[in-house]
């Protein structure tokens, strides 16, 4: 039951912080457009990152597309992190390695309707 609990809770979290960021890559500030644009991508670029990242996190949600929203976003995460070691920015690494290893740790755990679909 706590393995439960704690697989919705980190679902839930995923998702909310993917749909917050893949809405603020759409309509970016003018920080992160800087940064963007230091990795050589325009606003179209990091818009299209943006509706990757969105559509992610609502395919986490569902259990047949659990999988592969996790898959996308882990590679969306990816693409950040070598944009961050191609600038050198370890900070900017560190920030998205949890993320990163998050959606890891799901598609371990596995969507937890499989698990009562199960029992």
């Amino acid at each position: 039951m706590i393995n439960l609990i704690l697989n919705i809770t980190l679902i839930v979290f995923t998702a909310f912080m993917g749909i917050k960021q893949g809405l603020l890559m759409m309509e970016p500030q003018q920080e992160l457009l800087e940064m963007f644009v230091k990795w050589g991508l325009n606003k179209a670029e990091m818009s299209a990152l943006g509706v990757l990242t969105l559509l992610s996190a609502m395919l986490i949600i569902i259990p047949k597309t659990y999988f592969a929203g996790n898959l996308l976003m882990a590679s969306v995460i990816l693409i950040i992190i070598c944009f961050q070691l191609q600038q050198r920015d370890l900070k900017g690494f560190a920030i998205e390695l949890p993320f990163f290893f998050l959606n890891l740790v799901l598609l371990y755990l596995q969507h937890p309707i499989n698990d009562l679909r199960s029992k």
